[in-house]
């Protein structure tokens, strides 16, 4: 009887002190690990979900850039951090979902290393050339390709920036060959700078440059137009029919963050999505706000490992 009196008044100590922890979280500052470089749609959005976390809690956020290796070097450097709430990663579907089939081994386990907080936002992606490529159409570029297999060239900065334009070529029947970046804002300058032919990437990224007249847009891979571009067509109906791959972010904590902790970011989170600076932000990329709970993340997260394994398999791309 001892025994459990004492586990009882040990259990119910640490249910106090891990809510005591929740209300005063946070108490310093954040730091959000990035996986990709600054400028890229999961630091731009990133930066707009900090300022209004800011702004409700006045607790600084700091951004943690780490891009190179698809998001590897990010999430091996967050899963060593401690688990207390100060650190937290802005993922994606490359980092939790994609990773996992593009090597054969990664340096994190994208489940039992994590805990689900809530997902943030996800969108579509738009489709780039080089003005110097003679396609203004999805279909002209597939003909351009056919005429030139395995000549032009595409870039990749991501798995969903990489995934798209494998998928791409293998719904359209074309053999393109991949050149890959740490992050997709360096595969848009050498786009740019005539170094590559083509990219599929976040319209964060992408649609600065087409409306600077730098690149020209053919298309954008998600199932239904952007708001922010509506004159701009799907790739399916652009030459690809049945094409379609989208992208999403979420926000993870270590694993075995305390519960309470992971509840309270995610108010945090949800409120911030709310604010000016990221409603900006979703109005003019097309990336639409998105929040769930710890559990629905985790479910969602396993859906979509098994939904881009398939993916991954039927473009033909080989684990590295």
């Amino acid at each position: 009887m001892r025994s459990i009196v004492q586990y009882l008044i040990s259990f119910a100590a640490a249910v106090h002190v891990c809510t005591a922890a929740a209300q005063e979280y946070p108490a310093k500052p954040i730091t959000f690990y990035v996986p990709f470089a600054a400028a890229s749609a999961t630091d731009v959005l990133a930066r707009s979900l900090g300022q209004g976390i800011t702004a409700d809690t006045k607790q600084n956020i700091v951004i943690d850039n780490r891009p190179g290796a698809n998001g590897i070097i990010a999430a091996q450097a967050f899963v060593r951090t401690a688990p207390d709430g100060y650190s937290v990663l802005i993922a994606t579907n490359t980092t939790h979902a994609a990773n996992e089939h593009l090597y054969k081994k990664i340096p994190y386990d994208p489940v039992r290393d994590f805990t689900p907080v809530t997902a943030l936002a996800r969108g579509g992606q738009v489709m780039i050339v080089h003005p110097g490529v003679p396609a203004k159409t999805v279909k002209e570029f597939i003909a351009l390709a056919k005429r030139q297999p395995g000549k032009l060239t595409f870039g990749g900065g991501s798995s969903s920036s990489r995934v798209a334009s494998e998928l791409f070529q293998q719904m359209a029947g074309i053999k393109l060959v991949h050149v890959p970046y740490k992050s997709n804002p360096m595969g848009v300058t050498d786009l740019v700078g005539g170094h590559i032919d083509m990219m599929i990437t976040d319209v964060v990224t992408g649609l600065p440059q087409v409306e600077a007249g730098k690149v020209r847009a053919l298309g954008v891979s998600s199932p239904k137009r952007l708001p922010n571009v509506p004159d701009l067509p799907t790739i399916a109906e652009a030459g690809v029919p049945g094409y379609e791959l989208t992208f999403w972010f979420a926000a993870y904590l270590p694993a075995k963050a305390p519960p309470a902790v992971a509840a309270r970011l995610r108010e945090l989170f949800i409120s911030a999505g709310k604010g000016a600076t990221a409603q900006s932000f979703f109005k003019t990329t097309g990336i639409e706000p998105w929040n769930t709970t710890s559990a629905e993340l985790a479910k969602f997260q396993a859906s979509e490992s098994t939904k881009w394994a398939k993916v991954i398999k039927a473009a033909g791309i080989q684990p590295e």
